[in-house]
């Protein structure tokens, strides 16, 4: 029988969930829209590279403000997520011009931001005893289905609706959250602090096993992660499916789709896994899978790209092993604060990804991908050799 504690972080973990899985719908619907975005506005290039990387922009430069706010407004912080995303949404379909799409894609990841800084520091708060990978996993199996159903979703609308209506339909459940703001007023705490009493002990026991080195290891692989996820999923996998392989919106969307399903279908398993065996091997074996595939869609021909795609989505699996081993080096009272330097880094490379595999063009486009994923595979090595932080 599960007692009143075990329930009770049940309920913030489901919660949370849901909140992530309802704002990444329009994450997944930007993707397939990318190339009809730039056609109907006259983009160049390295304008859709802009559009795309404004969204990583804007999360690199919230990152570290939203840790602070989190540490003092926790609830606060989940509460004004859905509204921003809204308010971004709008911007983004309004019809202005290319700095109104900037300024839209720009708010979108500040909400994206608020909910994954706000999030993660919830969940990590609970990161004690079995299970603790599980429910990382389980907060991004919620995020990746978001975006698989606003890419099936797209996917399956009329072309002839043009990208703004199905940009709003498919971002749709952004509306859901807004009905449950009183709900997270009252499961979350205003800001995160440590059991009374039990801090002292815990800050001992961190401070003591804390490791910078192992930590700075852990950033590198986010960083790596959101390079190759940004670069691959939003901008290389569209453009580069388009204009190569003659692929329609409908045939980008399932393609990303399949990544998506594919790292739906491991996440759970990835994270009992890590659990059981440790976090260490098996970041090892996503990171290898990771580049792989980033090779593959970058540098392959058409088989190669779809294999590549498959083997991208198996990568991604392993997306929040990192967070979890920085949180056995990480006490209470500094772990909004490290969240939030770490998704700094991360969402650097989601803003870099795009924006430099955009302006690159033919051999550097090729080499940064080759750089990526061959980066993955030397740290992928390198885990599966010395799994054990």
């Amino acid at each position: 029988m599960r007692g009143p504690g075990r329930l009770f972080r049940l309920d913030r973990t489901r919660l949370l969930c849901v909140l992530l899985f309802c704002n990444t719908f329009g994450v997944g619907a930007f993707g397939p829209l990318l190339p009809e975005i730039g056609r109907a506005l006259s983009l160049a290039d390295w304008q859709l590279g802009m559009a795309a990387a404004a969204f990583g922009f804007a999360r690199m430069a919230a990152a570290m403000p939203t840790g602070l706010l989190v540490g003092r407004r926790l609830a606060a912080t989940l509460m004004a997520a859905p509204a921003v995303l809204i308010a971004g949404l709008l911007l983004v379909v309004s019809a202005g011009p290319f700095p109104i799409l900037l300024a839209g894609r720009f708010l979108l990841g500040i909400a994206h931001t608020l909910t994954m800084v706000g999030g993660l520091t919830a969940i990590l708060l609970e990161d004690q005893g079995p299970g603790a990978s599980l429910r990382l996993n389980t907060f991004e199996f919620s995020g990746m289905l978001g975006i698989l159903g606003g890419l099936g979703l797209v996917g399956i609308m009329p072309a002839a609706w043009g990208w703004k209506v199905s940009l709003v339909l498919a971002s749709t459940p952004a509306l859901i959250p807004l009905f449950l703001t009183p709900a997270m007023g009252r499961v979350f705490p205003k800001a995160p602090r440590a059991e009374r009493g039990a801090a002292p002990a815990e800050e001992r026991l961190t401070e003591r096993r804390g490791d910078k080195g192992v930590v700075a290891l852990m950033f590198s692989a986010g960083v790596v992660f959101a390079l190759s996820w940004s670069a691959v999923s939003a901008f290389v996998i569209p453009i580069r499916g388009t204009r190569e392989f003659g692929l329609s919106r409908t045939g980008i969307s399932w393609l990303l789709a399949m990544a998506q399903v594919i790292d739906l279908a491991v996440l759970i398993p990835v994270g009992r896994l890590a659990d059981r065996v440790g976090r260490g091997l098996v970041l090892g074996a996503v990171c290898v899978a990771l580049g792989l595939g980033t090779l593959g869609v970058g540098l392959g021909s058409f088989p190669w790209f779809a294999l590549g795609c498959a083997c991208f989505g198996l990568g991604l699996g392993g997306w929040m092993l990192p967070l979890g081993v920085i949180r056995e080096h990480t006490p209470v009272s500094r772990l909004a604060w490290r969240t939030g330097l770490y998704r700094v880094g991360v969402d650097s490379a989601i803003f870099l990804g795009p924006l430099v595999a955009g302006v690159l063009e033919g051999g550097g486009q090729r080499v940064f991908l080759a750089a990526i994923g061959g980066g993955a595979l030397l740290l992928g090595a390198r885990f599966i050799w010395r799994p054990s932080p």
